[in-house]
């Protein structure tokens, strides 16, 4: 009887930590998940920029360029109509399709 009773504290001492572990790691993964859409996807899809955060969006986007100035010229005016700017330096540019799509008169990507 004693045996049993002490398995019985066993499977409830280990579903109990289990459970718990399982509450800590999801509550771990959803404070990451906020802090990746606070921080990464501000500002990339369509319409979701104020046209005053324009100026640092394309400061980054441009950073790793040699042509800062044609870079930034466009970027913020692309920006101003699109009020979105691709993460990252490079590429990504699926995630806001007026940024993307809009060419030049030549039909090249007047967007950076």
């Amino acid at each position: 009887m004693a045996g049993k009773m002490s398995i019985v504290l066993f499977v409830l001492l280990v579903v109990f930590l289990t459970q718990n572990q399982v509450s800590r790691a999801k509550a771990m993964l959803d404070e990451k998940v906020q802090q990746q859409r606070n921080n990464q996807m501000y500002g990339v899809s369509q319409g979701s920029l104020h046209p005053q955060d324009c100026q640092p969006k394309c400061t980054y986007r441009c950073s790793k360029t040699s042509y800062k100035k044609p870079c930034m010229f466009f970027c913020q005016k692309c920006c101003a109509k699109c009020l979105c700017v691709p993460a990252g330096t490079y590429g990504n540019k699926q995630t806001c399709p007026c940024y993307n799509n809009w060419k030049t008169k030549r039909g090249g990507p007047k967007c950076p």
